[in-house]
């Protein structure tokens, strides 16, 4: 594909999100081979958001679980950008006019500490760059009709971001096994959703080290005071309005919301 093509894909998909109008895949409809061409397609869109005045606050790591990777028929991990319109805060209500086909699922977020930039670090010098881990929970929202996505759909989709909500306690990070924590999520008072951290690509910490590797590669790093969303811990859950979220994620601690 060339520039003219991805800025073809990227108005369809901004379009969509606008009207709140599923399409259907991209990759089909347009042509989308490969993850560059998807990535720069979502590159495209940030630069769109970012010109309307959102600031970038965080990136997220997708398919990253493997029971998610099964739901949607894909085999690795991707990552999107989160914009400072996206957060809400523990207990918050979420709104859900702003959504198309949302789907929650339980994180580990973490929270830069000092910049990382340059070279591929070691993961030493990944760690050395995080202080906080929080309870978190994702609500994604795909741009295609009936998440009917390949993974380069997603990836063109800005990972299928729709917003997040961040628990209000943070953790020293190296205070939990992270591995270890055991993740159950309800929906309206009924178990959805189990899993555990070892289930985001064996550890959220590598899930996370991906990421710096990966944004690396691509000439850019993590800035001080970004949220990384590490992965789904568990399947994810369709939502819709009415409905009462609560997570709990071991001795992390709980993060909740309301969709209204």
């Amino acid at each position: 594909m060339d520039a003219d093509s991805h800025a073809v894909v990227a108005a369809v998909l901004r379009t969509a999100r606008a009207a709140r109008t599923p399409v259907a895949p991209v990759s089909s409809t347009h042509g989308i081979e490969g993850l560059e061409a998807a990535y720069a397609v979502a590159d495209l869109n940030t630069q769109a958001r970012l010109a309307e005045g959102q600031r970038i606050v965080g990136l997220k790591v997708g398919l990253t679980s493997k029971a998610v990777q099964e739901q949607l028929g894909v085999d690795q991990p991707d990552f999107g950008v989160l914009f400072d319109d996206m957060e809400y805060l523990s207990g918050q209500d979420v709104p859900t006019n702003r959504l198309m086909q949302p789907k929650i699922e339980a994180e580990i977020a973490f929270v830069v500490g000092s910049d990382l930039a340059g070279t591929t670090p070691s993961y030493a010098e990944f760690l050395a760059c995080l202080v906080y881990a929080l309870p978190a929970l994702e609500i994604v929202d795909s741009a295609i009709a009936d998440w009917k996505i390949r993974l380069v759909d997603t990836v063109a989709d800005n990972a299928s971001c729709g917003v997040y909500v961040l628990g209000n306690q943070p953790v020293l990070l190296g205070e939990l096994s992270l591995g270890d924590l055991g993740m159950c999520l309800t929906k309206n008072g009924t178990t959805a959703s189990v899993g555990t951290g070892s289930a985001c690509l064996g550890h959220p910490l590598r899930a996370a080290y991906w990421l710096a590797c990966t944004m690396a590669a691509r000439g850019q790093g993590l800035k001080a005071g970004q949220v990384i969303l590490s992965g789904a811990l568990g399947p994810m859950v369709p939502v819709a309005a009415g409905d009462h979220i609560h997570a709990q994620i071991g001795a992390l601690g709980s993060v909740s919301c309301r969709m209204v």
